[in-house]
């Protein structure tokens, strides 16, 4: 059994072999695998924060086919030509409610499915779909290799369906994308607005990287998340500490990296990295509260096979990064991409008054550096001990 025991201003972890580990303060835990594991989100470290174990949405050990899913692959196949409601159920072995029910919740979705009495339902030419073929055409042939895609219409989360695949002991490299969320999660529990017409996608790793090494998981995607964006947008995009990009000063995607940690080795177990990029704004406008600070990396509807190209052009870079190992050039393209540094900014640490800082950059453990108002000395910060307000007034 595991024993989660948190005094004041630590946590110590005991397992059946009687060792210890000690961690800042828990936010939420729940036992992972019965072999000294935890699930923590690290988007930065030494912060453990533990994800309980999410029921696995999309059938027992795999991603099953729902009725859904094979009338948007039928319609696909018959991309322009009508098929009767009547023609899919006889061709899925379901009931014509069942087509209806199906084709109403892909239109909720975003899917353009075309409806004609007494002809029945078809998809234009030009529909922008998602679907793993499409995306593993664009990719390199080592990445192509290396990874297993699957793409569904909607999820409560990429990153908790797919945790669920990894303590059942899924390989690195399955990538599980989805044209919406329901219940998107973002850093310290915050919900993530996913609505149709982004790009969710998270990826199941295996690195033999220490706790110390995992923020550069978060570090050298948002390096390879930027890189992919701005072949697609042609304009700058930035890296906002810790894990979100800017494009024109408004968040465009949002990163989190998800792990469980073996307490024996200090070592990762498996690592989840989640990415949710904005391609437009949605169609009733942002919720009042993004409004401000929400932005997407187009501003039209782009051409179809955007989401497509974003996703292979990410993995492509990625797969690349990921393999220079944890010191490659990708660091100083991540400070050269910092949106806060020489800017003054508040800092709130956790438990204490707010502070007016600069940031100096970014540390070689891609830690934030700045310097208080009143110290001489600048100060190395973890993102697990401070939030950080931009002069814009937007809340990290």
């Amino acid at each position: 059994m595991l024993a989660i025991v948190p005094p004041a201003g630590s946590c110590h972890i005991s397992h059946r072999q009687n060792s210890q580990i000690s961690f800042p303060p828990l936010i939420y835990a729940s036992y992972c695998k019965p072999q000294s594991a935890l699930s923590v989100d690290i988007s930065f470290f030494p912060a453990v924060y533990y994800t309980s174990v999410c029921a696995n949405f999309l059938g027992k050990g795999g991603y099953g086919m729902s009725v859904k899913a094979q009338v948007l692959s039928a319609l696909d196949a018959a991309r322009g030509r009508y098929i009767s409601g009547q023609e899919l159920a006889d061709q899925l072995g379901v009931s014509r409610a069942a087509i209806w029910k199906a084709v109403t919740a892909l239109r909720a979705d975003g899917t353009p499915i075309e409806a004609i009495t007494n002809r029945g339902y078809a998809l234009p030419h030009g529909a922008d779909l998602l679907n793993a073929d499409a995306i593993t055409a664009l990719l390199a042939p080592a990445v192509a290799q290396a990874v297993q895609i699957t793409v569904v219409d909607r999820l409560p989360g990429t990153n908790a369906a797919l945790r669920t695949q990894a303590t059942n002991g899924a390989p690195e490299g399955l990538v599980l994308i989805a044209q919406a969320q329901s219940a998107g999660r973002g850093r310290r529990g915050h919900s993530f607005f996913s609505p149709p017409g982004g790009l969710y996608l998270s990826i199941l790793l295996r690195p033999a990287f220490s706790t110390r090494q995992s923020p550069q998981i978060t570090a050298l995607a948002a390096v390879a998340a930027a890189r992919a964006a701005e072949q697609l947008c042609s304009t700058p995009i930035q890296i906002k500490w810790v894990n979100d990009l800017w494009k024109n000063g408004k968040k465009v995607c949002g990163i989190l990296t998800e792990a469980a940690v073996d307490l024996e080795s200090g070592m990762l177990d498996y690592a989840v990295l989640g990415l949710g990029f904005n391609l437009v704004q949605p169609s009733g406008g942002w919720p009042k509260e993004l409004a401000a600070v929400a932005g997407s990396l187009f501003d039209s509807a782009p051409a179809p096979g955007a989401r497509a190209a974003l996703a292979a052009a990410f993995l492509n870079e990625f797969w690349a990064l990921y393999h220079t190992g944890l010191r490659g050039s990708w660091l100083d393209d991540y400070r050269r991409r910092q949106a806060l540094t020489g800017r003054h900014v508040t800092l709130i640490p956790n438990g204490s008054e707010p502070r007016g800082a600069t940031v100096l950059g970014i540390d070689d453990d891609c830690r934030l550096l700045a310097r208080c108002d009143g110290d001489l000395a600048p100060t190395a910060f973890g993102s697990d001990e401070i939030r950080v307000i931009p002069e814009l007034g937007a809340l990290a």
